[in-house]
Protein backbone atom coordinates (compact mmCIF):
# COMPACT_ATOMS: atom_id res chain seq x y z
CA UNK A 1 0.00 0.00 0.00
CA UNK A 2 2.81 2.58 0.99
CA UNK A 3 4.52 2.10 -2.37
CA UNK A 4 1.39 2.52 -3.99
CA UNK A 5 1.11 5.68 -2.48
CA UNK A 6 4.65 7.00 -2.99
CA UNK A 7 4.07 6.43 -6.66
CA UNK A 8 0.79 8.38 -7.12
CA UNK A 9 2.90 11.53 -4.54
CA UNK A 10 5.63 11.25 -7.06
CA UNK A 11 3.37 11.62 -10.03
CA UNK A 12 1.59 14.41 -8.45
CA UNK A 13 5.41 16.29 -8.07
CA UNK A 14 6.02 15.31 -11.77
CA UNK A 15 2.84 16.82 -13.18
CA UNK A 16 3.63 20.55 -11.28
CA UNK A 17 6.21 22.80 -12.51
CA UNK A 18 8.05 22.36 -15.50
CA UNK A 19 7.20 18.96 -16.57
CA UNK A 20 3.70 20.10 -16.85
CA UNK A 21 5.35 22.51 -19.20
CA UNK A 22 6.47 19.98 -21.52
CA UNK A 23 3.27 18.56 -21.59
CA UNK A 24 1.53 21.92 -22.21
CA UNK A 25 3.65 22.40 -25.44
CA UNK A 26 2.79 19.29 -27.02
CA UNK A 27 1.26 20.32 -30.28
CA UNK A 28 -2.31 18.89 -31.65
CA UNK A 29 -3.96 18.70 -34.48
CA UNK A 30 -7.11 20.75 -34.88
CA UNK A 31 -9.98 20.22 -37.23
CA UNK A 32 -13.39 21.64 -38.57
CA UNK A 33 -15.88 19.63 -39.68
CA UNK A 34 -17.90 21.51 -41.97
CA UNK A 35 -19.98 18.48 -42.98
CA UNK A 36 -19.65 15.12 -44.61
CA UNK A 37 -21.35 13.41 -47.38
CA UNK A 38 -21.42 9.74 -48.77
CA UNK A 39 -21.72 8.83 -52.35
CA UNK A 40 -20.92 5.90 -54.93
CA UNK A 41 -17.07 5.70 -56.08
CA UNK A 42 -18.91 5.86 -59.59
CA UNK A 43 -20.00 9.78 -58.58
CA UNK A 44 -16.45 10.46 -57.22
CA UNK A 45 -14.88 9.57 -59.56
CA UNK A 46 -17.12 11.89 -61.80
CA UNK A 47 -16.11 15.12 -59.76
CA UNK A 48 -14.08 17.70 -61.39
CA UNK A 49 -13.75 21.14 -61.04
CA UNK A 50 -16.46 23.39 -60.07
CA UNK A 51 -18.36 20.76 -58.94
CA UNK A 52 -20.41 21.10 -55.55
CA UNK A 53 -20.73 18.45 -53.13
CA UNK A 54 -23.61 18.75 -50.52
CA UNK A 55 -22.84 17.93 -47.17
CA UNK A 56 -25.25 17.20 -44.01
CA UNK A 57 -24.35 20.45 -42.03
CA UNK A 58 -26.76 23.28 -43.16
CA UNK A 59 -25.23 27.24 -43.08
CA UNK A 60 -25.92 28.25 -39.86
CA UNK A 61 -25.34 25.50 -37.66
CA UNK A 62 -22.68 24.81 -35.81
CA UNK A 63 -19.73 22.93 -36.68
CA UNK A 64 -17.65 20.26 -34.81
CA UNK A 65 -14.09 21.23 -33.50
CA UNK A 66 -12.46 18.25 -33.39
CA UNK A 67 -8.78 16.98 -31.29
CA UNK A 68 -7.61 13.89 -31.98
CA UNK A 69 -10.59 12.06 -33.06
CA UNK A 70 -12.75 13.66 -29.98
CA UNK A 71 -15.14 16.45 -30.73
CA UNK A 72 -14.15 19.41 -27.74
CA UNK A 73 -16.27 22.12 -28.88
CA UNK A 74 -18.68 23.59 -31.30
CA UNK A 75 -18.54 26.65 -33.09
CA UNK A 76 -19.41 29.44 -36.15
CA UNK A 77 -17.86 29.77 -39.04
CA UNK A 78 -16.38 33.34 -38.72
CA UNK A 79 -13.89 35.82 -41.19
CA UNK A 80 -10.11 36.35 -39.87
CA UNK A 81 -10.67 40.38 -39.17
CA UNK A 82 -6.93 40.59 -40.26
CA UNK A 83 -6.94 38.71 -43.84
CA UNK A 84 -10.71 38.57 -45.52
CA UNK A 85 -9.13 35.64 -47.48
CA UNK A 86 -9.20 33.21 -44.23
CA UNK A 87 -11.78 31.36 -42.14
CA UNK A 88 -11.83 30.97 -38.22
CA UNK A 89 -14.03 29.67 -35.38
CA UNK A 90 -15.77 31.19 -32.77
CA UNK A 91 -16.60 28.87 -29.94
CA UNK A 92 -19.71 28.58 -28.87
CA UNK A 93 -19.81 25.44 -27.04
CA UNK A 94 -17.07 23.37 -25.37
CA UNK A 95 -18.04 19.80 -25.25
CA UNK A 96 -17.52 17.65 -21.94
CA UNK A 97 -15.91 14.00 -22.01
CA UNK A 98 -18.76 11.46 -22.60
CA UNK A 99 -20.41 10.16 -19.55
CA UNK A 100 -19.03 6.51 -19.90
CA UNK A 101 -15.31 8.00 -20.85
CA UNK A 102 -14.25 9.87 -17.70
CA UNK A 103 -10.68 8.28 -17.75
CA UNK A 104 -10.40 9.87 -21.32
Amino acid sequence: MWQQESAISSQDDKLGGRNLDSILRIPVTIQVVLGSATMPVANLMKLGRGAIVPLDHRVGEPVDVVVNGRIIARGEVVVVEDDNSRFGISLTEIVGPPSNDLNG
